[in-house]
């Protein structure tokens, strides 16, 4: 099995991310170490608390180098809720833009429902052919946030493989997950999200296994 880092940068509960992976069987260490999480087979990028944060805590510990050279390799890694969100380019906090880390063109903006945060369980649109939501497509997953992105923006024109984009919907349409080659990330917490959940982690871990 897999040698996954779930990369402690000091936004997210890495204890319960790192209890739900290794029901998949495999090796999970807690580390911000920069050549652990260039070296590992999978690395799962977990996110809590506000946008701006999240994405300076990252780079602090040059979490977006590591990812930038792990995607340039084909080298897995995974992001979930805000771990999600700093994928994008920008994010809006108090009326403020925030950079992300830019691997994907897109906004976080604020949710527009009637009751914030969107907390419990909601349903997806999963992706067709999506090897993330393998067997899982109907079930429901555990969210907890007030901002997403409500528009893909990528432009897939060309030579590039169209990513896969999954939605769910509360007061307006968002993005739930995405699988971009090597980049998989769920605004949704899976490791929160009881068997459905595990079973998303069992899908990114046997992926993980097939690329090493």
């Amino acid at each position: 099995m897999p040698d996954i880092v779930v990369f402690d940068y000091g936004s997210g509960n890495v204890r319960s991310a790192q209890r739900a992976l290794e029901t998949t069987g495999a090796h999970v260490t807690i580390t911000s170490d920069f050549d652990a999480a260039l070296a590992a087979d999978g690395l799962f990028v977990p996110g809590v608390g506000a946008f701006g944060a999240c994405a300076q805590q990252l780079r602090s510990v040059r979490g977006d180098q590591i990812i930038e050279r792990r995607l340039a390799g084909g080298r897995p890694v995974m992001g979930i809720c805000v771990g999600m969100q700093v994928f994008f380019d920008s994010g809006t906090e108090h009326g403020t833009l925030v950079p992300g880390i830019n691997q994907w063109p897109g906004q976080v903006v604020e949710l527009k429902a009637d009751v914030l945060p969107h907390m419990g369980w909601n349903t997806v649109t999963a992706a067709q052919k999506s090897a993330m939501f393998q067997g899982i497509s109907d079930e429901r997953f555990y969210f907890v946030h007030s901002f997403a992105v409500t528009q893909w923006e990528l432009d897939v024109s060309g030579a590039f493989t169209p990513p896969l984009v999954t939605w769910s919907h509360y007061g307006q349409d968002f993005v739930a997950a995405v699988e971009n080659g090597p980049l998989w990330a769920t605004q949704f917490h899976p490791e929160k999200s009881g068997d459905a959940g595990l079973q998303l982690l069992a899908n990114w871990v046997a992926y993980v296994e097939s690329v090493k």
